[in-house]
């Protein structure tokens, strides 16, 4: 008797709810509105001196300021992240440069979630665990969106390694580097 069988990753998709389909689309995409939003608002003089003392304060990112205008890196932080939500959401067409944007989120994410340790008033008068409404509360956000940034992230290396595998099966494990 012939069975035809699916390849795991086959399977575990026509396994998976519609609503989680539809959580993982929202995901993805609601974080590139996101990141998008955010960075297109550094374009403005209003969110450039929004964020000038949460960068005035990191010792990771102070230095810049004595290089560059408020203004200026705002802009060159707002460039980097349009460039991640845009890679973020050609995952369909491009799960490599996809991979590549989530992981410029992260590290987006990170330095935002560094800023909880470093600027003055992150926590209100009564000290950890209450936060002050801002920028503490306006920060912590940070830590949903870097979980789906990493979550984008698993999803487009997945992608990225199963487009892969599909095309070394398609040439017969021919490649570029390995033919004779």
């Amino acid at each position: 008797m012939l069975r035809i069988t699916q390849p795991p990753a086959a399977a575990a998709a026509t396994a998976e709810h519609p609503v989680a389909t539809v959580g993982r689309q929202w995901v993805r995409y609601g974080l590139v509105v996101v990141i998008a939003w955010i960075a297109a608002l550094k374009y403005t003089g209003y969110e450039a001196a929004g964020i000038q003392p949460l960068i005035a304060h990191s010792p990771l990112f102070s230095w810049l300021y004595s290089i560059v205008s408020v203004r200026a890196f705002a802009a060159v932080l707002g460039s980097l992240e349009l460039t991640a939500a845009l890679l973020i959401a050609i995952r369909p067409l491009a799960p490599r440069l996809s991979a590549a944007g989530s992981a410029m989120a992260v590290l987006l994410f990170a330095s935002t979630l560094s800023f909880l340790f470093t600027t003055p008033g992150a926590t209100a008068a009564g000290g950890f665990p209450v936060l002050s409404v801002l920028p503490g509360q306006f920060l912590l956000k940070d830590l949903v969106l870097i979980g789906a940034a990493l979550w984008t992230l698993g999803d487009s290396l997945g992608a990225a390694r199963r487009l892969s595998a599909r095309a070394r099966a398609t040439t017969g494990g021919v490649t570029a580097g390995n033919q004779v």
